[in-house]
């Protein structure tokens, strides 16, 4: 990410603006303090014109079926959280999807983006916050959200949890979120939110 960021001229302070994520959280991430979802990859990615696939390798499928046994799985350098890739990527796609494997203690940062989001919890149990409002959720509990409302996630229990996350997000450089809202969530992005 520095490579690239310096490669562009830009300060940290110019990645935040483009990309949406606290200038804090960025030199987190930089130093390898803190691990960004594949949301907030996403959203670094694309404000320093370079394709997720510049920090993630995910495997392509090459069609619409995957099989659970030997389902495309990843996860991004440092963070325990592993992916399955259960969306296709096909010209004209617009929804991803992946069922994700989280680990006891695990806690996301604090992200909104255009878009929308579908959670549905498979095992496991799920803290799911989004703006001010906390939702625990169970096996077979789901939520579907707009992402411009800031919104993370954990798992506070002792065992793992799998989550079915289906969803179609937009970054938009030009502040289309708000800036105050970016604001609200810097302070909670710079807390060390994962264990």
């Amino acid at each position: 990410m520095r490579t690239q960021r310096r490669r562009l001229s830009m300060t940290l302070q110019q990645l935040s603006a483009a990309s949406g994520v606290s200038t804090g959280y960025l030199s987190q991430v930089e130093r390898g303090n803190a691990t960004p979802s594949l949301g907030t990859l996403n959203q670094i990615a694309t404000a320093l014109a370079v394709d997720l696939d510049h920090f993630v390798h995910s495997p392509r499928a090459v069609d619409s079926l995957t099989r659970g046994a030997n389902r495309p799985r990843f996860s991004v350098a440092g963070s325990p959280v592993e992916y399955e890739q259960i969306g296709a990527t096909f010209s004209g796609h617009e929804l991803t999807s992946y069922v994700m494997n989280v680990p006891p203690g695990y806690e996301s940062e604090v992200v909104n983006h255009i878009g929308e989001e579908i959670i549905y919890i498979l095992e496991g149990e799920i803290s799911q916050m989004v703006g001010e409002r906390e939702y625990l959720m169970r096996e077979g509990d789901s939520l579907h959200y707009l992402g411009d409302t800031p919104h993370c996630w954990s798992n506070k229990t002792d065992v793992p949890a799998r989550i079915l996350w289906v969803g179609r997000m937009e970054y938009d450089k030009s502040g289309q979120i708000g800036q105050s809202e970016a604001e609200q969530a810097d302070v909670r992005e710079m807390l060390p939110l994962r264990r």
